[in-house]
């Protein structure tokens, strides 16, 4: 049972989980979702970066960060394969991301793409207050789009994806509320601006908005429906080519989650806590998006700026063979305090480039992140048709 708790336990405090509650004593008030594992970068290549992929050079991938890069991608068709082991630093063996992504593009000027998202968490043993054993289960979620993409010039392009998620992680009658699995509908708008000459040096950027659709509820409780991580991005890169055989990209990524700030509960009227919760869940999901810029924690802009979360990475091509990574992801300490160095390598072998990624440790005792030693792989195929 201990390995349990501390697989859930760390899901919850790691991934954001569900939970609503801060006080007023205590800075800490992380923003909170329903499907945290729809913010994880399931691309290797991304995560030997820092987690950045809203402005780099576009694979199949970008179905993952910004789909809009597409339609520049010099290759007909491709598609990639990623598998990340997740939490391996706390001896949980069970849990895992998969994905799988695909894109072809039509003509010149638009592409279609897909992908699916599978999150396993394991296996949960459920217990009454006695500590005897309910029932086992094996929580798991998934996300599916399709997404079409097009040029509007010679260095615009826009993409649109539609996503369906569902979401497992409990089932049955619990503590006298009824469970079920959690299903949700979401859009995203992504942008990008294709700055690189035809050498591939020149800066690119984009903006994206994901996961904008209805909240989620594991319930028949209609009050108890939880946001999905609705988020707005910001990515910038710039590529230097020095010869035919050597280039080094730069990257940096902003992204904020268009989710409101919990509220900031006294403990001292309960009442007015209760009031709080009942307002902040009875938000509307467009109410939510607007919310979540309008200064609504209790440090007002101050605090928006520290739910910023910063990814910047570098990337390495010597002929376009053999690649190198390295990268650092950052989060303020009250908004959750995830930090760690990540570093990567490709090798690419005819239409198959393999990519690597490593999380290194950060921290020691109870201040190491649950990520150290996270490593993910992946597999990507390009298809240059005639």
């Amino acid at each position: 049972m201990k390995k349990v708790t501390l697989k859930l336990t760390a899901l919850v405090m790691l991934l954001g989980g569900t939970i609503t509650v801060s006080y007023a004593q205590n800075k800490i008030n992380v923003v909170t979702s329903a499907v945290p594992f729809l913010r994880i970068s399931p691309d290797a290549r991304s995560g030997g970066m820092g987690d950045v992929g809203i402005a780099t050079a576009g694979d199949a991938n970008a179905a993952f960060a910004n789909i809009a890069r597409t339609p520049f991608n010099s290759n007909k068709a491709g598609i990639a394969v990623n598998y990340t082991p997740w939490l391996r630093d706390l001896s949980v063996n069970d849990v895992f991301l998969a994905s799988l992504a695909g894109f072809y593009n039509i003509d010149d000027q638009q592409a279609i793409s897909a992908s699916l998202r599978y999150f396993k968490l394991g296996s949960i043993q459920f217990t009454d207050a006695l500590g005897n054993d309910l029932q086992t289960y094996n929580p798991r979620e998934m996300a599916v789009d399709v997404g079409y993409s097009r040029k509007l010039s010679s260095k615009n392009s826009l993409g649109i994806a539609v996503r369906y998620i569902n979401s497992n992680l409990a089932s049955g009658n619990f503590g006298g509320q009824n469970y079920k699995a959690g299903s949700s509908v979401a859009g995203d708008l992504h942008f990008y601006h294709h700055g690189a000459n035809e050498n591939g040096q020149g800066l690119n950027w984009g903006i994206t908005l994901s996961n904008l659709g209805s909240k989620i509820s594991y319930s028949s409780d209609a009050t108890q429906k939880d946001y999905i991580p609705a988020n707005l991005g910001i990515g910038l890169a710039y590529t230097k080519v020095f010869d035919e055989a050597n280039k080094i990209t730069f990257a940096l990524d902003f992204n904020k989650l268009l989710v409101p700030t919990p509220p900031v509960l006294t403990g001292a009227n309960p009442s007015a806590d209760s009031a709080a919760l009942v307002e902040y869940r009875d938000l509307g999901v467009a109410s939510s998006w607007i919310k979540s810029f309008g200064g609504d924690g209790s440090d007002g802009i101050s605090e928006e700026i520290q739910e910023v979360n910063i990814a910047a990475g570098a990337e390495y091509w010597y002929n376009n063979q053999f690649g190198f990574r390295a990268g650092y992801f950052y989060e303020n300490p009250n908004k959750g305090n995830r930090k760690y160095f990540t570093v990567g390598a490709s090798v690419k072998y005819s239409v198959a480039t393999l990519n690597f990624s490593y999380v290194f440790p950060t921290g020691s005792g109870i201040s190491r992140i649950p990520l150290s030693n996270t490593y993910r792989f992946g597999l990507v195929f390009d298809f240059a048709g005639k």
